[in-house]
């Protein structure tokens, strides 16, 4: 359903026929960790999340995981190689 509380004419999960059905019925406003994000929008009442009914909790244990303007870091680990098989490959493309 389309929320009517705060987030006007957006699909919200927590509105239901009776009203918002989230905790305090209403969704709460961005952590400054959140400016510059794509996925925030700003409304009478503040600037909100479209992702998260409590963006703060997103940050709670790190990075939140849906922020957009942050960069990803790429962890490439070595990759074990076993000797025995790699010398096995290598005849075997030799030949």
């Amino acid at each position: 359903m389309h929320c009517d509380t705060v987030r006007k004419g957006i699909n919200c999960s927590f509105m239901t026929k009776k009203g918002c059905g989230f905790t305090g019925g209403r969704c709460l406003t961005v952590v400054d960790k959140c400016q510059g994000c794509n996925r925030t929008s700003s409304f009478e009442d503040g600037i909100y999340c479209l992702v998260a009914a409590t963006p703060a909790t997103k940050w709670g244990n790190g990075d939140c995981n849906f922020a957009t303007h942050l960069e990803k870091k790429k962890v490439e680990e070595a990759q074990k190689i076993n000797p025995l098989k790699a010398s096995k490959r290598a005849a075997a493309a030799k030949k």
